[in-house]
């Protein structure tokens, strides 16, 4: 009889269609530390038959304990050059859960990043700036960081914007203030509705 496998546990294994399930696993992957299932869910990755229930477990699991899947960066950043959309915005979610945790290699592969997140869908670019604020948290990380976060402040969908400038105040500085207020302003005519605009008046207020 064979074994019981994490992948037996996975929502598409139990015809289960949504993804509460999977979150479930992450939880009691994350509650005994399984290092096992965890390895294996990275070695499915390219499994197509589950690979989508795979990288779901896995950012989830970062989420919860960013040391779990910390180590693992490197599949995450090959999983960038995924053809499959579902992918590639999965394994940019698990960079950003464990950004801060591998924040030098992340920032070694920052060119493959930021051109994998200008291509990509808007749930890329916003772990994408997830990646960066938590670059910017780093000393020797934070002016490379923040200089490309406001290339992609600059140039994202309006409607992102006020996420964006919200997620950034935490890591906003006397040095870098200017630059960051000077930006929102820029974009403000771009954005059509009273309440995003509101809300990044608000961020811009915070900081006068």
């Amino acid at each position: 009889m064979a074994q019981n496998t994490v992948l037996d546990k996975l929502a598409s294994a139990q015809n289960i269609r949504n993804t509460e399930s999977n979150k479930e696993l992450a939880k009691q992957i994350t509650g005994t530390g399984d290092k096992k299932a965890v390895a294996e869910l990275i070695a499915n990755l390219n499994n197509k038959a589950v690979q989508s229930d795979c990288i779901k477990v896995l950012y989830e699991i970062g989420d919860i304990n960013p040391a779990l899947i910390t180590n693992y960066a490197p599949e995450f950043l090959s999983l960038l050059d995924s053809k499959n959309n579902r992918m590639q915005w999965g394994a940019m979610t698990a960079l950003d859960m464990i950004a801060a945790e591998n924040a030098a290699l992340i920032y070694e592969s920052l060119g493959k990043i930021m051109a994998i997140a200008d291509k990509g869908s808007v749930i890329t670019k916003d772990h994408c700036v997830g990646i960066l604020i938590k670059l910017c948290t780093h000393k020797r990380y934070a002016a490379d960081a923040f200089a490309l976060f406001i290339t992609l402040l600059q140039q994202c969908p309006p409607n992102q914007v006020p996420m964006y400038a919200e997620q950034a105040l935490p890591v906003i500085t006397k040095d870098n203030k200017e630059v960051f207020i000077r930006t929102l302003q820029a974009r403000l005519p771009d954005i059509e509705k009273e309440p995003k605009k509101r809300r990044i008046e608000k961020v811009i207020k915070k900081l006068k």
